[in-house]
């Protein structure tokens, strides 16, 4: 007889919808050595072959403040030649150059950086449109191939953004609500640039940061872009008995920074934080868009006459030590903001203002201030039950046969991280030149001390046949399975079902990530509509990888947790998702 795991309740509104907004206070300060390395491999045929880096320099704003000391270039061979200058934007740029180089090039830049994020209320009334733009401000307004501010329907979705805007702060909210709702991460968009994110709604953190600054200038915010790299180090905030985890991948990034006359320049990323960064932040250069922010790691040369037109092959790689690392960080209070989770520090006003933005389910600003407020309706808990009684089906009777899939399902199969070239892609080299990319290896090891959960939610019932996750195989001996269960309370229930066993050395170590199915066909689940989760098991020691995506592009903001091995709770939340696909047969219609 099939084993039939049933929900009979009704379709409910299935994750917790109430707090998309964490308001933040308290503090990051951490002193950090940093080094990057990179690897040239020249060809017969350069004449002249020329590196730069950009001079990572101090900063300071009202929420992050950075301070570089110890700064170090060190090479192997020695070029024969080297100078530094400052352009437009304020970047201070040193030049390397090797004659007719024979033997690879060795590269190092090494620096200590004392990083601090302070977070409280800010307090900026700057009035909406602005006025008096200071001149060399002014050249952040521009248009450009990547930041189309000009293009008519990103003209027209920023002035209706913002229409209700009153204050600056309110009309970059309006903005960044908008981006981080609008859109869904990806490695390797087709493109680049604001209006193919604007038209799409996916893309990497250049497309995120192209499309904010596009929305901003349209309206008269000025707004620059700032590449650096984010460094892999977690970190925690209380949030009620829970703890949310944050955490980027080591390598190259992209964000913006907003102008506001009495505040100065105020960092923030597109893809999760507003009006801040957290100090696992290095920020490195500033520049109109992606496109001029190109001279950190970029490699050109020149070839002799009659020579084979090649490219040099070029690898980097990041390292990173928190000397110190003091995290004190807490949300008091959560706000109906966008439908993705967001930090942000206390704003002046504290309720903020949300345009519409075409977007379903738009949460709506309370009164701005009222000293007696009309009675409110009782706070929606995490997980209610039905509004009103409706007939129990009993799955089991029909018939399944259509195909079923769902889940997280686009990451970059079977790419090679490890040798990926620095811009990542087949045309790496353009008059020659080679600039350095934005791929990262965003994965979690989870064959450690730590277990990981991953919920997902059914609209319609299925007969489950297997369960596929994006995984890694570095080598190691061992077993993987997976176990499955519902929804309890908003975390892991007690495992209902369990997979087969699979060994490691069944698993291919092919290069990059790949679907590794898990079978539950044996156990003839049908499973109704309704939130499940299933957690990653191991025995032995495999080394195993599990990819992951920035955001959630599927599931509730609270559906990706972890534990410490052999722990009984589920409290700690991180704030990515991982890539999942939930296999087997839909019911005929």
């Amino acid at each position: 007889m099939k084993k039939a795991f049933l929900m009979l309740s009704v379709i409910m509104t299935f994750s917790t919808v109430l707090a998309q907004e964490l308001v933040l206070t308290g503090n990051q300060e951490s002193v950090i050595q940093y080094k990057l390395e990179q690897s040239i491999v020249p060809f017969d045929g350069i004449d002249v072959l020329m590196v730069s880096f950009v001079v990572p320099g101090n900063f300071k704003s009202s929420t992050y403040s950075q301070t570089v000391s110890d700064l170090k270039f060190d090479f192997n061979p020695l070029p024969r030649e080297q100078e530094e200058a400052k352009d437009d934007r304020g970047n201070v740029v040193k030049k390397f150059y090797w004659d007719a180089p024979e033997k690879n090039i060795q590269a190092v830049i090494s620096l200590k950086a004392d990083n601090k994020v302070q977070l409280t209320q800010l307090n900026s009334r700057v009035p909406f449109p602005l006025a008096d733009i200071p001149a060399e401000v002014k050249v952040y307004l521009q248009a450009t191939n990547q930041v189309q501010s000009g293009n008519a329907e990103i003209q027209k979705k920023a002035h209706q953004l913002t229409a209700e805007a009153t204050t600056e702060l309110q009309a970059v909210q309006a903005i960044l609500h908008y981006v981080v709702d609008q859109m869904r991460y990806v490695l390797v968009p087709e493109q680049y640039d604001a209006l193919y994110a604007f038209n799409t709604g996916k893309g990497n953190c250049q497309n995120y940061s192209h499309l904010a600054a596009a929305l901003a200038r349209a309206v008269g915010i000025p707004t620059r872009i700032v590449n650096g790299i984010t460094l892999k180090k977690a970190y925690d905030i209380e949030v009620g008995n829970s703890e949310y985890s944050f955490e980027m991948a080591q390598g190259r990034h992209s964000w913006i920074e907003a102008y506001f006359p009495d505040l100065g320049w105020l960092p923030f990323d597109p893809q999760q934080t507003e009006f801040f960064v957290s100090n696992r932040y290095l920020r490195i250069e500033v520049g109109l868009d992606n496109e001029e922010t190109v001279q950190d790691g970029l490699v050109r040369w020149s070839q002799s006459r009659g020579s084979e037109e090649l490219t040099p092959k070029l690898e980097e790689a990041i390292e990173s030590q928190f000397v110190t690392d003091n995290v004190s960080l807490l949300s008091q209070k959560t706000l109906k903001g966008p439908r993705k989770l967001l930090l942000t520090p206390a704003l002046q006003p504290v309720i903020p203002v949300l345009a519409a933005t075409e977007l379903p389910e738009k949460p709506q600003p309370e009164p701005a201030s009222k000293p007696e407020p009309a009675p409110e309706a009782e706070p929606e808990p995490e997980h209610h039950p039905a509004a009103s009684p409706r007939p129990e089906v009993d799955f089991t009777k029909l018939t399944y046969n259509a195909p079923f899939e769902y889940g997280n399902l686009e990451f970059p199969r079977r790419f090679d991280f490890l040798y990926a070239r620095l811009s990542g892609q087949d045309n790496a080299a353009r008059n020659n030149e080679l600039k350095r990319n934005f791929m990262v290896e965003t994965a979690e090891y989870v064959t450690g001390r730590e277990q990981y959960a991953q919920k997902f939610v059914l609209q319609e019932p299925v007969l489950l046949t297997k369960l596929g996750l994006a995984l890694h195989n570095f080598g190691g001996n061992g077993l993987l399975w997976v176990e499955l269960s519902e929804d309890e309370n908003g975390k892991p229930g007690a495992a209902a079902a369990a997979s087969k066993k699979l060994g490691t050395r069944n698993i291919s170590n092919q290069t990059g990530y790949d679907w590794v199915d898990f079978d539950l066909s044996s156990n003839g689940l049908i499973l109704s509509p309704g939130e499940y989760w299933f957690t990653l098991n191991y025995s032995g020691s495999p080394i195993v990888n599990w990819f992951y995506s920035y955001g959630k592009p599927v599931g509730p903001v609270d559906g990706t947790r972890s534990r410490m091995m052999g722990a009984r709770d589920w409290d700690k939340v991180l704030s990515y998702e991982f890539n999942y696909r939930v296999v087997g047969k839909g019911a005929k219609k």
